[in-house]
């Protein structure tokens, strides 16, 4: 399932919150480094984009086609569709949470890639501006966003975990054509406590079952191949979990945003979602369920440490990719 924005975008604030429209349809800062380069030349950057002329994240501007150069192309995917052929700003929203794959020190995009992290209807809405879609909680920053937003419409949420596997929105799309949609629905999360008898696991948007999960029952199948770490999206014809449970019709399994290449610059944007331990300034922390290590050489905002880092902050890590855990050259609070 794949959306397609058809309307103005709306920029709220910060955090950065974006509504939009969208029809369904049924398929497969000044001031901060630039983190390219690496051992092998890569450079990987995850974050919420800002603005466009060409894409603007993490405080960097990535150039993006004609930009680079006049036989320059930056492949762009959105839902695992290939859409090289259109302009960023056509494919793209301000608020997407997308990754960019860029050169060996350089800001030249050769890659962009877009996930959102659930499609589906809105089966609950709290007083405290939290949606519920397919067994995840949203959450809406903004008071008259959330105000807007209806009982069983359909969205497409993109945004960062937190501690306790909610979903800070920084942008939303919705479709007030409901027979646009071709009847599935989607969400993507780590596989945690996979079971045999009877076929399911648990179904969350951090690494091991950490913070609220929802019960994903499926035929064997369907659910061949699967292992407990998997990131995965599973579609579903359930507008939301019955007696907590969502029945697959397809798993697919995607490459998670917080996995890295080994020795790969990465510039990465989210929440801390595991609290610091360590002292001085050697602290290990989970931003996104991606483990985070600092030592002495790591900066840091003036006047602060390590131990200012607080669970659920948000914040933009850069450093280097090092047998799974990235190992911060600099943090930066946002």
């Amino acid at each position: 399932m794949s959306l397609r924005g058809q309307t103005p975008r709306l920029l709220i604030g910060v955090p950065l919150l974006v509504l939009a429209s969208f029809t369904f349809s049924t398929c497969g800062g000044t001031g901060i480094d630039l983190a390219g380069g690496g051992v092998s030349g890569t450079g990987v950057s995850t974050g919420a984009i800002t603005s466009f002329g060409s894409v603007e994240m993490n405080g960097v501007h990535y150039l993006t086609d004609s930009d680079v150069a006049p036989d320059f192309i930056t492949h762009k995917t959105s839902h695992g569709m290939d859409n090289t052929s259109m302009m960023v700003s056509d494919l793209f929203r301000v608020g997407m949470v997308v990754t960019i794959h860029h050169g060996a020190n350089d800001n030249n995009a050769q890659q962009i890639e877009y996930q959102d992290n659930l499609q589906g209807r809105i089966a609950a809405m709290g007083a405290n501006k939290t949606l519920t879609v397919l067994g995840q909680t949203v959450v809406v920053s903004d008071a008259a966003l959330f105000a807007s937003l209806n009982l069983n419409e359909l969205v497409g949420v993109s945004g960062f975990a937190d501690s306790t596997g909610r979903i800070h929105a920084t942008y939303i799309e919705r479709n007030s054509h409901s027979h646009h949609h071709g009847g599935e629905f989607e969400v993507k999360g780590f596989v945690s406590g996979l079971s045999s008898s009877p076929a399911s696991f648990q179904l969350g948007p951090l690494p091991g079952g950490t913070g609220t999960t929802v019960t994903v029952s499926f035929a064997p199948g369907v659910g061949a191949g699967l292992a407990d770490g998997m990131y995965v999206q599973v579609v579903t014809t359930d507008t939301q979990p019955v007696s907590g449970v969502i029945t697959a019709t397809r798993i697919d399994k995607l490459p998670p945003r917080t996995v890295f290449p080994e020795k790969a610059r990465v510039d990465l944007e989210g929440l801390v979602t595991a609290p610091p331990s360590g002292s001085g300034n050697v602290f290990s922390f989970d931003v996104e369920g991606k483990r985070v290590q600092t030592d002495n050489s790591t900066q840091l905002p003036v006047g602060t440490t390590a131990a200012d880092i607080r669970l659920d902050m948000r914040l933009q890590v850069q450093g280097t990719e090092n047998g799974g855990i990235l190992s911060a050259s600099k943090i930066i609070f946002r």
